[in-house]
């Protein structure tokens, strides 16, 4: 990438947090302030940056319109399927995708082993929310009235296998401890043969839309050989798809 252009993207970033005066962009950029006055005037022309009343400068509504346009070419599941299709290959795993809409969260996407047993789960069906490792990476990082409105319209406890949390406020726990950590577990919870992990994915304001997960059968991994053989590929995959969703941590 060419110094100027990367320039007019850490100005674009830094003066999207909050408007910044001339100085302040030269000093973040480490440039004097008349290559820094250079760079935000060409930006101001171009519609990507204005300038405001009191001098400072902030992003242009040029930049907000294209940020609308691209958000139709950017949906979660066209961003994330070769990413999922990349876990799957590596891990030898089902790969599941799943989005957040409204109250509910669904399927929304799957990739099935090429040598293995297919696990079913049927695209656009909302998930068990007590016990799917997609659906706590989602609630631990919803606001918690947001997160309890969900549970409470759509979630029965039921116990499904031995490992099923049933209470509400055992479930919260695990809800914390899934948030503290940044990546959630099922632990045969609905099936008592899979288990699976879940990480978390978000848009470019930061919140979570949705989670991507690897599913095994605990005979060929159980979440211990999870942890230590997939764990860092499936955070990793789900940074990239935030990323390309517009995330910036």
């Amino acid at each position: 990438m060419s110094q100027t252009v990367r320039r007019a993207i850490d100005i674009l970033e830094f003066v999207a947090r909050e408007p910044r005066t001339q100085s302040q962009v030269g000093e973040h950029l480490g440039v004097h302030r008349s290559t820094a006055l250079r760079l935000l005037e060409s930006l101001t022309d171009g519609g990507l940056a204005r300038r405001l009343p009191d001098g400072r400068y902030g992003i242009g509504l040029r930049l907000t319109g294209l940020a609308r346009l691209a958000e139709e070419q950017f949906g979660l599941t066209d961003v994330a399927r070769e990413h999922l299709r990349g876990l799957g290959a590596r891990t030898g795993h089902t790969v599941h995708l799943a989005a957040l809409e409204d109250d509910r969260i669904v399927y929304a996407d799957k990739i099935d082993p090429v040598d293995g047993i297919r696990l079913y789960a049927e695209i656009g069906r909302p998930v068990t929310l007590h016990t799917a490792g997609v659906a706590k990476a989602v609630l631990a990082h919803l606001p918690p009235e947001r997160a309890a409105a969900i549970l409470a319209a759509s979630c029965d406890f039921a116990p499904h296998t031995a490992t099923t949390v049933t209470d509400p406020a055992a479930h919260r726990v695990v809800l914390d401890a899934t948030r503290a950590r940044g990546w959630a577990v099922d632990d045969g919870e609905y099936e008592d043969y899979v288990n699976c992990l879940a990480a978390p994915v978000r848009d470019s304001g930061g919140a979570v839309v949705g989670a991507v997960s690897v599913t095994a059968l605990k005979a060929r991994a159980d979440l211990t050989a999870l942890e230590s053989g997939v764990l860092p590929d499936l955070l990793s995959t789900a940074a990239t798809i935030s990323e390309e969703l517009g995330w910036r941590p």
